[in-house]
């Protein structure tokens, strides 16, 4: 790679790891060239994107950026994901991957709203229910009290209802 190419990679890797909200580290050891373009691709689904780094430039790009430091987990083959859209989709890719492919890629570091996580908190966040569901779940715990307080104002209206009639029925034979 000669150095005008080397400057614009680290340029563009710099513009990556400044747009992301969560970037993974990966060590890719063990997959072939189809595996990796599969990986590529169900990371693209996910609105992620998935970059084979070399470790001196990728430690130049983000020497450059207010990230914490991660740089002592840039060794050996590094692949950076980069989840732009679902922060919880791409890792949930990368995990179902893995499983699939003997656990490769392996998990190293990540970063999330500039806070390092080490890759059993990836884990996690893997197992979240995706976003949609958390918007379900969220609105069904919001609906349910309204719910609620529409039902108890139901029954008190019928209550009323049933006292008026009760009244009217007891004026009737008083003779009112």
């Amino acid at each position: 790679m000669k150095r005008t190419e080397k400057e614009v990679f680290v340029a563009e890797l710099r513009d990556r790891l400044g747009r992301a909200p969560a970037i993974y580290l990966t060590d890719f050891s063990g997959l072939d060239v189809k595996s990796m373009t599969k990986l590529r691709s169900s990371l693209r689904d996910s609105g992620a994107e998935y970059v084979v780094v070399k470790n001196r430039l990728a430690k130049r790009a983000l020497g450059d950026t207010d990230l914490p430091d991660i740089t002592e987990s840039l060794t050996g083959p590094t692949g950076m994901v980069f989840g732009y859209d679902d922060v919880v989709l791409a890792a949930k890719a990368i995990r179902d991957f893995a499983k699939e492919h003997d656990d490769r890629p392996t998990l190293k570091v990540g970063i999330l709203n500039e806070k390092v996580l080490d890759a059993e908190a990836i884990g996690r966040i893997a197992d979240l229910p995706p976003r949609e569901q958390l918007y379900a779940e969220l609105a069904g715990a919001m609906e349910a009290p309204m719910s609620a307080l529409a039902s108890a104002l139901g029954g008190k209206l019928q209550e009323m209802a049933g006292l008026l009639d009760a009244y009217k029925q007891e004026k009737e034979q008083a003779g009112d």
